[in-house]
This record gives structure tokens, sequence and C-alpha cells, in this order.
């Protein structure tokens, strides 16, 4: 085990601790004990539904590869689906590079399948913000809104940057010549390579709006999965809080600085939801269910992994 590993399982566990301790153990288990089984299926059905849309808006992003060298469709489905479940192990953005590397395997330029999957990623963090912006006014004693509103613009500031890299030949221009300053060659090529590849998606604006719908869709039902759980466990919240809420919490649990996202989920759930009017012990519940919840939607990648082998593109074989 790495020494960054290890500090991020220790800072998981620390953080987790520290919330279940004043959550109450024994409340936990017994909240756990009350839940309604058949509003947790209706969550694990949703996770079918956001895995679907997931896949779909990174098979959309492929539309700017090089003509001829996109892998075929279960080829896509199948390095998607276990990256998914690499990221259960890694961070989120260790699991990012295994699906560029995975890609590239199969005769795609390694800077057109990291594009694709930096886009992917934006459009993502984009759609939360976005989801969130759009259910605040209808939620304003959700929490703190000002601190959110704060939250939200500084995600919007960040996408704007990469959309202006994408969108502005002077911004995309700026980029490659502040690149050719760095010192080391690789890295100084992989970037100019990189901003090239992003920046030829302004050609595909149908693909790239169908995906940010697509990723509003994805973040919706990931809220309607919260809120599903909330409703087993007791949690009394109308929905537009967690509309509120739930892309916070998202947002905060690709923060790479512990293990899958624990502890800093238990914290976000904590921090966001008891001041709403939660109870501490739920709550606690809530985000452990829901941390679970995402394990499930990846176990058909590591499935795939176990039964079919990742076989790189014969260079023969290419368009």
């Amino acid at each position: 085990m790495t020494v960054s590993r290890l500090l991020r399982l220790v800072v998981a566990v620390v953080l987790t601790a520290i919330v279940l301790y004043y959550a109450h153990p024994s409340e936990v288990l017994g909240a756990v004990r009350r839940a309604d089984v058949t509003w947790i299926f209706a969550a694990i059905g949703l996770v079918l539904v956001d895995r679907t849309l997931m896949a779909l808006r990174w098979v959309h992003l492929l539309s700017a590869l090089t003509p001829g060298s996109r892998p075929s469709f279960p080829i896509v489905l199948r390095i998607f689906f276990v990256s998914s479940f690499v990221s259960n192990f890694v961070p989120s953005v260790a699991a990012d590079m295994y699906r560029a590397y995975a890609l590239a395997r199969h005769e795609v330029r390694l800077a057109e399948s990291t594009a694709s999957v930096l886009m992917d990623r934006v459009l993502g963090v984009l759609s939360m913000a976005v989801v969130g912006a759009i259910a605040l006014p209808f939620a304003p004693g959700a929490a703190d809104t000002g601190g959110l509103a704060i939250g939200l613009a500084l995600v919007f500031a960040g996408c704007g940057i990469v959309a202006a890299v994408i969108f502005s030949e002077r911004a995309a221009l700026l980029t490659q010549q502040a690149a050719a300053l760095v010192p080391v060659r690789l890295l100084r090529e992989m970037t100019v390579a990189l901003t090239d590849a992003v920046h030829r998606y302004a050609r595909h604006h149908g693909e790239l709006l169908r995906v940010l719908v697509m990723s509003v869709l994805v973040q919706s039902t990931r809220i309607l999965q919260a809120w599903c759980l909330g409703r087993s466990l007791g949690i009394e919240l109308p929905l537009q809080t967690y509309f509120v809420l739930l892309p916070v919490i998202l947002l905060v649990m690709q923060v790479p600085i512990t293990v899958n996202g624990f502890g800093t989920t238990q914290v976000a759930f904590d921090r966001l939801f008891v001041p709403a009017g939660a109870a501490e012990a739920p709550t606690f519940a809530l985000s452990l269910l829901f941390l679970a919840l995402g394990v499930i939607g990846t176990l058909p990648g590591g499935l795939l992994y176990v039964i079919s082998p990742d076989k790189p593109a014969a260079r023969e074989s290419r368009a």
C-alpha cells in the first residue's frame, strides 16, 4: 500500500468515525434496521437508469475522435463499466486515467481518449452545478443558500475556463503557448495535444448539448436515489431540498482525499442535511447507503473485468 493511499484511508476512517460518534452508533443501527426495503429497491432500480445514461453520454462524446478510430460499441461499454468498478479502489482521477488509457489501447490517440474523458468529467460537474442552481430558489430554507451559491458559482467559473479553451481559438492558442513554457518535453507535448483534442469539440455543438442534457438527467436520477433512501430511513425532507443539497455533496465526493469518498461523504451529508432538519442518525445511515448504492452500480464492471479480459486492437485493423 502506497503512502498516499494509506493517508487517504486514515482520513476516511477518522472522518467517518467522528461523524458516527456524534450520530450515536446505536441510533444509526436502529435507523438501518427500521429502513423500508421497498424504497431501497426503488433506489437500486434507478441505479440502472443513471449508469445507462452515463455510458451513453460518453459514447456521444466519442464523436470527436478521428474518423475511423472509434472502437466498437461493446468495447466502449466494457471500458466504461470496468473503469467505474476501478473507481472503487483508486481516486476518481486515476479511474479517468485508466479509462483514457484503455481506450487508447484500441487504436485511439491518447490525447483524444483523454479529451473525451475530460469532457465527460467537466460536463458531469457542470450538470451538478446546473441542477443545484435551478433548485436553489425553490428551497431557500434548505441550508446556507449564500454559501451554496458561492460554491456553485466557483464551479461555473471553472467550467467556463474549459469552455473558453473549447470554443475560443485565442484561449486555445494561449493555452498551447503557456504549455510551451513547460520544461518537461513529454508533459509539454501532451498538453499541446490535449488542448488541440479538446478544442475539436467546438465543431460538435449538438453532441455537447445532448451530453449536457443527459448529464442533468444523470444527476437528477442520483438525487432521486438519495430521496428514496431518505424515505426508507424516515427522513421527511421535501424533494426540492435534495435537489439543492445533493449536487454539493456529489461535488464533494469527487475530491480525491479519501478512499471512494468515505468520510468526506459522511461529513457533507451531516453538514448539509442536519441543519436542514434531518436527524443525525438517519442522515449518517443515508450517507452510507448512498455510497453503497454507488458501489452496487459498478459491480457489472467488476464482472466484465473477470469474464472478458481487455484485448488491444490489432495494428493492422486500424481504419
